[in-house]
């Protein structure tokens, strides 16, 4: 599947937008397969449910996460 990424990273929070097709103001990050579209979204985020939002990426062609950055 090729993937196509915008990512905005804030102090508060992390918008990663990834989408199957060309879309503007994203960068082409590669033809992933299964196994390596796991280990970038556990890269991401650790804790994602992998089968939930890989089966969503392929069915709508794309998937945004936000992620808010935990105070330590």
């Amino acid at each position: 599947m090729k993937i196509w990424i915008n990512d905005t990273n804030t102090q508060t929070h992390r918008l990663v937008k990834f989408h199957c097709e060309v879309h503007s103001d994203f960068i082409y990050i590669g033809d992933f397969d299964d196994k390596a579209l796991e280990k970038l979204l556990l890269d991401i985020q650790p804790d994602i449910n992998l089968d939930k939002n890989i089966q969503l990426l392929k069915y709508y062609g794309y998937l945004h996460l936000f992620i808010i950055h935990k105070k330590v």
